[in-house]
Order: structure tokens, then sequence, then C-alpha cells
């Protein structure tokens, strides 16, 4: 879907103007002349980015247009524009969350970057929106064990402060879930939470993704962009796997978390950032100081206040919570249950991949076997087998319905390791969707409507 944006301005010409520029980028556009036009507008269209004006007689101005979308509870990202502003005008704006202050005479190239680094800011939002909403969904830390009790106390002690978090443990602990954790309970809850794995972003574009660039600053940067710290602003920022940055970005990273400041790649000055750093490592950072590999000066400005999460198997007695829990998420109307048999049996397993693991095998045992788990569904799993055909041979009854009991595990399986793609299991299984979809449906196995 394009972004939409809303163009409001009184002069003809210059919304005829950014109207052609933004359309030709591909963004639709809706335009208004005055302040209450821009209002009315509002009852239907529902922009990404605001583009205002300042001055619009007669009626409302820009400033006071602004400051009735923000009683209303409007949070969209506002450009302001004017060819006569005063500095009271700019400092007004900005106290009422304006993004931006352009002055005219407008350029293209200054409207295009002010435009998609406030739609940047918008879709962090909404990424943060959505975080939001999985955690309200996936509750908090699962679990009654003296271990979970510790991490989740400690989490209500530093969410109302501005302390620096490092979270350690093993991966699949759950350790993304507490740095959300700890920013929905703080006072930056509102605003954006910005997640970077610094593992997955490639060594030469850390910097980029972490601090942003100017146009022309390398190869290939043929706009500016805002970098993860500054979509962050007055928000949280999330350094997931802080232990696989690069020297370089951990002496930038160290600087700015030391003055508030950072500077773009290719940028003269610097940008004042308000940012809650939460970091978190697999790693022994102690080790990895000791080796050479990690900064000390850089551990100790995140070590503020360490939390270190348990692996599974140091408090299996959460096992059955996790387990009805999990089984809930997969199928909130028709949740799978386990027996205690079949919960023994987890019970017994060393869980390496911890609880991200234990959410992958509930998911698949919910999707092979029915309404109830038991323990050989469980142990045919934990050995890498579908759990219905094992049991084909015994059961004595005709050919056609052990068949179909072959069929159904082994289409079962194949949906379980996509991840509940059925474009991607019909691929695994060489056949067509619609024929995938067809026997899902003679089987029983098609959940859509549920």
């Amino acid at each position: 879907m394009s972004a939409q944006i809303l163009l409001v301005d009184d002069e003809a010409n210059i919304r005829r103007m950014l109207g052609a520029l933004l359309r030709e980028e591909g963004m639709s556009v809706a335009e208004a002349s005055n302040g209450n036009a821009a209002l009315l507008n509002l009852k239907d269209f529902d922009p990404d980015v605001i583009l205002l004006d300042l001055l619009m007689p007669p009626g409302p101005d820009g400033i006071e247009t602004l400051a009735r979308m923000r009683a209303q509870g409007r949070a969209t990202p506002v450009i302001m524009m004017s060819g006569k502003a005063q500095l009271h005008d700019a400092v007004r704006a900005i106290k009422l969350g304006a993004f931006q202050f352009l002055e005219k005479p407008l350029t293209p190239e200054s409207v295009l970057v002010t435009v998609r680094a406030a739609l940047e800011l918008n879709r962090a939002r909404a990424e943060n929106r959505t975080l939001q909403a999985e955690l309200s969904r996936r509750g908090t830390l699962i679990g009654e064990s003296a271990a979970i009790q510790e991490v989740r106390a400690l989490v209500a002690r530093v969410a109302p402060t501005e302390a620096r978090v490092l979270i350690s443990g093993e991966s699949g602990t759950g350790k993304e879930l507490v740095a959300t954790a700890i920013h929905a309970a703080s006072r930056r809850s509102n605003r954006a939470f910005v997640t970077v794995n610094c593992a997955a972003i490639p060594r030469d574009l850390v910097e980029s993704e972490m601090f942003g660039h100017e146009r022309g600053s390398f190869t290939g940067a043929t706009e500016r962009r805002l970098g993860r710290f500054e979509l962050a602003h007055e928000g949280t920022l999330f350094l997931d796997e802080i232990g696989d940055l690069s020297a370089d970005a951990q002496a930038k990273l160290l600087r700015t978390l030391e003055t508030g400041d950072l500077q773009r790649i290719g940028a003269e000055g610097t940008v004042k950032v308000d940012v809650r750093v939460v970091a978190a490592t697999n790693r022994r950072l102690d080790d990895e100081v000791s080796g050479g590999n990690f900064r000390e000066d850089l551990y100790f400005r995140l070590h503020v206040f360490p939390i270190h999460l348990p692996p599974l198997r140091a408090h299996l007695e959460d096992l059955p919570a996790l387990v009805a829990h999990l089984a809930e998420r997969v199928r909130p109307r028709h949740a799978t249950a386990f027996t205690a048999a079949a919960l023994d049996v987890l019970a017994a397993y060393s869980w390496p991949g911890n609880v991200r693991e234990l959410a992958n095998l509930v998911e698949r045992l919910s999707i092979l076997s029915g309404p109830t788990v038991d323990a050989h569904d469980v142990r045919a799993v934990l050995r890498g087998g579908p759990a219905a055909p094992a049991a084909v041979a015994a059961t004595g009854r005709p050919l056609n319905d052990a068949l179909d009991e072959f069929e159904r595990a082994v289409i079962a399986s194949a949906l379980a390791e996509a991840g509940g793609n059925v474009a991607e299991a019909a691929r695994t299984l060489r056949t067509d969707r619609a024929n995938l979809y067809r026997r899902m449906r003679r089987l029983g196995l098609d959940k859509r409507e549920e």
C-alpha cells in the first residue's frame, strides 16, 4: 500500500507542485486549502504524514490546526511549512510535536527527504504498536518458579528508571520479551521501541543502520536515511546480540552513549538523541572483554543493571504452564491438551533451544496430534518423525483408513516444518497448492475457519 499524505496549504500552486512531486514518488495525496478543511478531511482519511502550512487566512493557522489535531489524539508526523515563520513559531510547533519545520521556497529534495524521514518514523511507531499488541497477547514471562519470579521482580524495579539494562541468557530464553516488558512499563511506553539485531546486519552496514547516513556518503546512498537511534528518539532502543558488534561500531556506540550525540555517516555535524538503551547477549561479555573482543568501557556503560535469564532446563517446574500457554497461542479457540505422561517426557528433555524450541515443538504437536497429545506423540516428534504413522500397522483398520492416517501425518508434518505456510508445504511435497488444500479439507486439516 502506498504512503498516504495530507497536503494542507492555501496556495493552489503550492498544492499543485507538491502534489505532483509526491505522486511521482508513488504516494497517495489528499489536499486541503485551510485548517478547517484539513480537520474535516481527517474524518475519512488517515494519512501517514501531514504537510501543513503555517499561515492560511482566514480560519485557524497551522499552529492552531496542529494543536487541534493533537487534542484529538492524532500522533501523525506533521511537517510545518512557512516562508514567514518566526523563531517562536517554530518553537511552538516543535512543542506541539511537529516533526520538522521547512522554510519556503521549498525544494523538491528537501521535501522528499523530510517526508521519507517522517514515513520512516511512522513505520517505527507502527512496529511499536504491533510489538505492544503482541506483548499484550503473549503476556509477560510465564511461570511461578523462583527464577522467573526473580526476573519479573527485577523488570518491575528497573522499568520505571532510566538505567541501561544488559540482558544475558542462552538463545531462546526470551530476552526480547524481557526488553519489551521493560519498555512497556517505562515512562517511554508511548514512544517507539526499536529493535536492532546486531548479528543479522552485514558488518559493513552496521553503522549506517544504527546511526544513519547522508546522501552521497557512500556508493548506493541515494538519499538521507535515519538510523535506528534517531528512530528511537524519546523511546527505547533494543540492541540484540550486542556482542557481535564490530570494533568500529562499538567505538561509535560508546560515543553516543557518553554524549547523547550521534553523527550520521557523511554528516559534518551531530544530532542530539534521547534514547534508553537495553542490550542483550547470549555470550559471556566479561569473557569477551578479557579476550579483547569487546570494549571494557562500553561493557561498563551497558552493564548498569544486569538481568540473567535462566535456561528452561533450570526451571522445568514452569513447563506445564508454558506448554498450556503456548498451546493456547497456537489454537486459541481449540487449545491442544497435553497428558501428564506427555509432560513427563517433555520434562526429561534437555531443551538446548530453550523456550523457543518448546514453542516450535508445541506448535508442531498441535498440528500433528489433534486435541490431545500423549507421551507417544511427544517421543515421536522428539525423534524427528510424525506421530501418527507409527501406530498405523497395529490398528487393524481398513486399508483406506490407514492410508488416510498416513497421508494426514505426512501433510501435517510438512505444514509444521513450513510454519503453517501451505504454499511452502506444497513445494516440499511436490504438489500444487490447490491440490494440497483439497487433500487437507478431505483429511480434516484445513483450519482456516477455526
